[in-house]
């Protein structure tokens, strides 16, 4: 198929094998994704010896500039044409970027590092991570049109981004198990993965998958273009729900370590293997979020998903420590309505990207899912609070003799029990009458075609 600015989408049901090589690109994006919230902040703090609540601050600041970055990356990839496709050449371009920040963040540091070399680090990554995950969602929204077919290829995104998850977590516990290194020897394994990775997944998928393009006027228009995008009740709504359900999973993965360390007495290997159990969970309930949301539409099988997660979740953190079988199951059993969201949303914006195309002739895709990375990110900005307030309250990295205090305790357990929970339950009433329903979105995709026939 031609990947020319003049191809039309192609409608038909993108072969499993396309999907397939498309998504193999989330296997290294996966892999940051999991250690810049989990991986790297207790890495930092605890190994190279940077202060917990300055780690906090690092990881904040460089979320702020990555944040305002987002919408000027998206703009551009909405004004790309090459004969490569809009998206493509940018997935090309993130590849050497990120395997040189990869290198420095995992392993070239050394203990007594400062903030800035941190700071310097993180932001070359995050740029880098932006670019390849704004391209892979773009490219991902033209390769079907059709609102069923949408969430197949989203899920298939959401799947490989678990499979990736599970890999470089499986990673470090098994250089610790195997007796090959410790866990230090784990991360910079990590790091080098990450390398391997990232130019075999990217030139698969651009050897392998076609990239149509959608027709319309050149983009045009700056922050006011910006801010009427934001303004759309179905964007807002989309954009509420991706906050919450994004500082919910953050706080979880930035205190997993230290809640189940010094909360529930297992050590860092327990405490990976149950998180393990618990991405394995997303995996195995993605095809189910997938199948509901074919059946009642992509916003009532959220909502219905984000409650489950809420109470599986609650109860499962809430369960006595000492029974390493039981906590593992639990784990497994709350992960299963994790994936949902992640791929959800962006099924449901790219919906939103059509209904945009409709009424204004031009296609920002980029720029919308610029606008929902922006909020995923300053989800995760506010999911690192709670390591900001673990210093206020004297919580220490690496505790002493005698412990952390009680207080520094019970701030730990709020912050990861209770919090998520009342998070995740709030998305699914964000999510209260969704306007862009599967009928809806139908006649959109009939008016768009007619308008591209004629």
């Amino acid at each position: 198929m031609s990947t020319t600015s003049t191809t039309r989408i192609d409608p038909s049901r993108r072969s499993n094998g396309v999907l397939a090589a498309f998504s193999t690109v989330c296997l290294p994006l996966a892999a940051f994704g999991v250690a810049l919230p989990v991986t790297l902040p207790e890495y930092y703090a605890s190994h190279v010896g940077i202060d917990i609540a300055m780690v906090g601050y690092v990881f904040m600041a460089v979320r702020a500039f990555d944040i305002a970055a987002d919408p000027l990356i998206g703009a551009a990839m909405d004004r790309t044409r090459t004969r490569w496709g809009r998206y493509r050449p940018w997935m090309a371009a993130s590849a050497p970027v990120l395997m040189l920040a990869a290198l420095m963040i995992f392993v070239m540091v050394k203990p007594g590092a400062g903030p800035l070399y941190l700071f310097g680090w993180l932001l070359v990554l995050y740029l880098g991570f932006s670019v390849g995950t704004l391209s892979q969602l773009g490219w991902a929204s033209v390769l079907a049109p059709q609102y069923d077919q949408r969430s197949r290829v989203y899920a298939w995104w959401q799947a490989f981004n678990i499979i990736g998850v599970i890999a470089i977590l499986i990673l470090p516990a098994a250089i610790v198990q195997t007796g090959v290194g410790d866990y230090v020897a784990g991360v910079h394994i990590m790091g080098w993965a990450i390398i391997v990775a990232l130019p075999l997944t990217i030139s698969l998928a651009l050897a392998v998958v076609p990239e149509p393009v959608n027709p319309g006027e050149t983009p045009h228009g700056g922050l006011k273009a910006y801010w009427d995008i934001i303004r759309r009740p179905t964007v807002a709504r989309l954009l509420v729900a991706d906050v919450l359900l994004g500082v919910a999973p953050g706080i979880t993965g930035a205190l997993l370590f230290f809640f189940f360390d010094q909360i529930k007495g297992y050590d860092r290997t327990a405490a990976s293997i149950f998180m393990l159990l618990y991405f394995i969970g997303g995996l195995a309930g993605a095809p189910i979020w997938a199948k509901l949301a074919g059946k009642v539409g992509k916003d009532k099988a959220l909502a219905i998903a984000s409650l489950i997660f809420a109470v599986l979740y609650g109860v499962a953190t809430l369960l006595p420590g000492g029974s390493f079988v039981l906590t593992g199951a639990a784990m497994f059993i709350a992960g299963l309505p994790y994936a949902a969201g992640l791929f959800l949303l962006r099924a449901m914006m790219a919906d939103a990207g059509d209904e945009v195309r409709l009424e204004t002739g031009v296609d920002r895709t980029a720029l919308m899912f610029s606008i929902l990375s922006a909020t995923t990110k300053l989800g995760h900005v506010f999911a690192l609070i709670p390591y900001a307030v673990l210093g206020w309250v004297g919580f220490k990295a690496v505790a002493p003799a005698g412990g952390n205090s009680p207080l520094s305790l019970t701030v730990l357990q709020v912050m990861f029990v209770a919090l998520p929970t009342l998070l995740i339950a709030a998305a699914a009433v964000v999510l209260r009458r969704y306007p862009l329903t599967p009928a809806r979105h139908d006649e959109i995709r009939r008016q768009l075609e007619a308008r591209e026939t004629a």
